[in-house]
């Protein structure tokens, strides 16, 4: 009996999921291939929603999306796991031993798995720029595994500041568009954090924005930043544009004209840049950024049977912003394409990215929305409720997308019934 042609995705974000179900359902379904995501931690969410989960104001476990289940259902295989390596001529990638976190224990020797074509869909995270201090002293949020490890830290800190009536300061650095959306929602999370304070009064939570350019939001109309500017200071935050930060360390960071800003927790949010990882890769040619460079096939440079989508690609004949619009796009891209490529060799369509607009929420507070010509919407009345909808809208589209008709139905009705339940249950 033939081989099944063996499909891996390197990565289960907005990209990764989607195409690993989209193919799941095709060829995965109908068994000509065997497709296989790859991915380090257990659970999807949806990476426009990782400010929320780093906060802790993400509704509910329904927001998680865990990768054995949606496998299961999709007919394809997960396999834990970060990638360490790729071997273009033995078609391998490398993944790393698996460790219990709490022991640090061996759970799973490292591992190769081989495949006929891969696909890296790994995603990107913020660029420090070498800046001192900042890898030993600053916290990240590119990923679940960095959002649960702010929130912990995070939740630590807020009982401390609630135990010794302190103030809580929290620099941030990155004025796009997730640090500019977690300086909101760590002040939703103290007002939700004011309901069960046991009559205490809730600690004073200062914020400090801090962005090296001229003005926050920079991929929307100045009218936003504007506005957005106002709004955060509405709710406390402290917004700083043109402070190039030069440094960090234990107690803040050095900007620099020699200043400080003083920070219990310090968190980067600035800059793109894809792993580290993509330069043990087999020499794939690589961006400044560190992005593969593929074809407008999303095929790489020099392999035909090794392709890149998502914020770790970069088209080099027409470069596409890295956003969660342009991610998905690709995937639906790749999911039509592959199956003909894959069993008949049929030639592979360039991608082409439609501008669709941008959001941004700034929690329960307000939020704007751009149209692909400029036009801005949001803001202003009942808060900017049209624009927070579409956000909504997106992130149900999503869920849609993954589960289905029936199972996103039940979906959104339970996290509407949490939205109703929760704000009733006080503990004071």
């Amino acid at each position: 009996m033939a081989q099944k042609f063996r499909i891996v995705i390197v990565g289960g974000g907005v990209a990764g999921l989607a195409l690993a179900t989209r193919l799941g359902n095709s060829v995965g379904r109908s068994g000509r291939a065997e497709i296989t995501l790859v991915d380090k931690s257990f659970a999807h969410v949806w990476k426009p929603m990782l400010h929320c989960f780093a906060a802790g104001t993400a509704a509910n476990e329904n927001d998680r999306i865990s990768f054995m289940s949606q496998a299961s259902r999709h007919h394809f295989e997960f396999w834990p796991g970060e990638i360490t390596a790729l071997d273009r001529k033995a078609k391998t990638i490398s993944l790393a031993p698996i460790k219990d976190p709490q022991t640090g224990e061996l759970v799973v020797d490292a591992r190769t798995l081989g495949y006929d074509a891969v696909v890296l869909s790994i995603g990107s995270r913020a660029n420090d720029f070498g800046t001192p201090g900042v890898a030993e002293h600053c916290m990240f949020i590119d990923n679940l595994v960095d959002a649960n490890g702010f929130n912990d830290r995070f939740r630590m800190e807020l009982l401390r500041a609630f135990a010794n009536h302190q103030e809580l300061d929290i620099a941030i650095v990155g004025g796009g568009a997730t640090g500019t959306q977690l300086a909101a929602e760590l002040h939703k999370a103290l007002d939700l954090a004011s309901l069960y304070s046991f009559g205490e009064k809730p600690p004073k939570l200062r914020i400090t924005l801090l962005e090296a350019g001229p003005r926050i939001l920079p991929a929307f109309p100045e009218s936003v930043s504007d506005a957005a500017v106002t709004q955060l200071e509405a709710i406390g935050v402290e917004v700083r544009a043109g402070a190039m930060v030069s440094g960090a360390d234990e107690n803040g960071f050095i900007l620099k004209d020699g200043s400080r800003v003083p920070a219990t927790l310090r968190v980067w949010a600035a800059g793109v840049k894809a792993p580290d990882v993509t330069k043990q890769f087999g020499g794939l040619k690589l961006s400044r950024s560190g992005q593969l460079e593929v074809r407008p096939t999303l095929q790489v440079m020099e392999d035909d049977n090794i392709f890149a989508m998502g914020d770790c690609a970069f088209i080099a004949e027409k470069p596409v912003a890295p956003t969660a619009q342009a991610a998905r796009q690709q995937a639906h891209h790749l999911a039509r394409a592959l199956p003909a490529w894959m069993m008949s060799g049929q030639k592979l369509p360039a991608f082409t990215f439609h501008n669709k607009g941008a959001v941004v929420a700034l929690g329960d507070y307000n939020g704007w929305g751009t149209f692909p010509g400029g036009t801005v919407f949001g803001g202003g009345w009942l808060h900017g409720l049209s624009a927070r909808m579409v956000h909504l809208m997106l992130y149900r589209q999503h869920q849609f997308e993954l589960y289905g008709p029936v199972r996103g139905t039940i979906s959104c009705l339970v996290d509407w019934l949490d939205v109703f339940v929760r704000p009733s249950v006080r503990l004071d």
